[in-house]
């Protein structure tokens, strides 16, 4: 079982990759990691394959690095860089973002405003893999949200599951905003952390690297609202059972009191000054 001790972004997209991996479907394993990501197949061009290029040699010689120093060497990373003119086109990875294997699903909207509204739900953007073959034609290597071989498979959303070690980051980033000042303090704390983690598990994966590769605030900014969520809802039931003690000539809770002290010295105050 791997600890968690600190959170970044780099760890965070690999185990959201790993966890989407799950939902898939490829023809060959290594064929899981993608060296670009386009919006469309047509987007496939010189820029985009030297570009492709470059991201394929970045991230081989980071591995390569990360390699020789687990196992205690001292050599710099820049003696490991390549040349992105040696990548063959041939092994390159694209990701094509689209919804051309998910099936249509005309009840779910009325009144679709995008090609997602009219396909079935899933819990994540779905995409396939491309690459070029000996004959140098694209060929689909995989799709996501799918079961059995790529061409003979059917669509599945449900036989994946996100990885352990996204499931404890996810608990290590609500345990730790809930440490936060301004949080803390409440009673219902737990409930709160308990909240966020729910909130997690089910837009954790809709995180689109396309768009951004900071998947540390997207999750912040998600528990951020889970925890506001909570403290709203009981201030709510708080109000109402304050109505519900002055009604019946109880005392209503702590804060209530110091609001109506407060409310009653500002008044005072008012007063003395238009004397």
């Amino acid at each position: 079982m791997t600890k968690i001790n600190y959170l970044n972004n780099k760890d965070l997209l690999d185990e959201i990759h790993k966890s989407k991996n799950t939902y898939c479907s490829f023809i060959k394993s290594e064929y899981h990691q993608y060296d670009i990501i386009l919006p469309d197949i047509d987007k496939i061009n010189i820029r985009s394959i030297a570009e492709a290029k470059r991201n394929r040699a970045k991230r081989l010689a980071q591995e390569e690095y990360e390699l020789h120093k687990r196992q205690g060497g001292k050599l710099k990373q820049t003696e490991f860089e390549i040349n992105y003119k040696k990548i063959l086109k041939n092994d390159l990875v694209f990701r094509i973002m689209t919804y051309e294997h998910i099936p249509h699903n005309a009840t779910r909207k009325k009144n679709p405003k995008t090609e997602a509204d009219g396909r079935d739900r899933v819990n994540f953007p779905p995409f396939q893999h491309w690459k070029f073959n000996e004959m140098d034609e694209l060929i689909c290597i995989g799709k996501s949200h799918w079961k059995g071989t790529v061409e003979k498979g059917k669509f599945n959303k449900e036989h994946g599951q996100i990885t352990n070690n996204l499931a404890r980051m996810f608990i290590k980033l609500c345990e730790r905003y809930a440490t936060r000042g301004n949080v803390r303090g409440y009673t219902y704390n737990d409930e709160m952390k308990g909240q966020a983690i729910l909130q997690l598990t089910q837009i954790g994966l809709q995180f689109d690297e396309s768009k951004s590769n900071n998947p540390f605030a997207y999750f912040t900014a998600a528990v951020t609202n889970s925890f506001v969520r909570i403290i709203n809802i009981e201030k709510r039931n708080q109000t109402i059972r304050d109505d519900l003690l002055e009604l019946n000539g109880m005392n209503p809770s702590y804060s209530r009191t110091n609001e109506g002290e407060h409310a009653a010295g500002l008044k005072r105050h008012e007063t003395q000054e238009e004397i």
